[in-house]
């Protein structure tokens, strides 16, 4: 199989962004989501994720942390009392994305378009210590996943609505409406009273809204 780049900078790689990612969060208290976005936007994810001898070992965690900051224009502090810890969740999860990243070639873009870092957290206590393989198997599952359209989506088409019409059946927001079948919010996690509404006005029950969750993704 033909990874980003050369099997040589991967240890170092991941070594690298799990330091950068415990530092953003534990160091600088930053969201590690709101990290990454920068991460990619400012274009060091892509020259990281090609294996650029720079970003994947010419840096330190801390010193990559510094660079997406700087370049987002964002003046960030450092807690005097940090500490790095190796076996912190922030730090495996930026390890094992920058693993999975290499070892599959999908863009560190498309694979925060398909996932958020909080849910790569999430499976801190399932999968830390399991192989890396587990990983990827279960984070291939999630991401092939998001490809299908979501359920809410389905059972709107069924009953021949428009978003907008949705909206106005339900009373949900019609930014809310998109943003669940975008993905780019969890339905599972919406509120009781978004449901129940998007339920009655789709003529289903609320558990068939509901998406597979990552947890579940991960045990089965």
């Amino acid at each position: 199989m033909i990874h980003a780049y050369g099997e040589l900078y991967i240890d170092e790689a991941m070594k690298n962004l799990g330091e950068a990612f415990d530092y953003a969060v534990n160091g600088c208290g930053l969201k590690l989501d709101q990290f990454v976005d920068m991460f990619i936007t400012e274009g060091i994810a892509n020259q990281f994720g090609t294996g650029s001898p720079k970003y994947v070992a010419g840096l330190s965690g801390m010193e990559l942390v510094l660079e997406v900051t700087s370049r987002a224009g964002l003046d960030v502090k450092s807690k005097d009392t940090f500490v790095e810890y190796d076996c912190s969740p922030e730090y495996w999860c930026g390890w094992i994305l920058a693993y999975y990243q290499w070892y599959t070639r999908r863009s560190f873009k498309e694979i925060k378009g398909c996932i958020s870092m909080e849910n790569i957290l999430n499976m801190y206590p399932t999968l830390h210590e399991a192989s890396m393989d587990k990983f990827v198997d279960n984070l291939d599952s999630i991401i092939e996943s998001q490809k299908m359209p979501t359920k809410l989506q389905t059972f709107r088409k069924y009953a021949g609505y428009s978003q907008a019409t949705l909206a106005s059946k339900s009373g949900v927001s019609l930014r809310m409406i998109q943003q669940y079948e975008q993905r780019a919010k969890d339905i599972n996690k919406a509120s009781v009273t978004n449901l129940v509404s998007l339920a009655l006005a789709l003529g289903c029950r609320v558990e068939e809204l509901l998406e597979k969750t990552t947890i579940n993704s991960i045990e089965n």
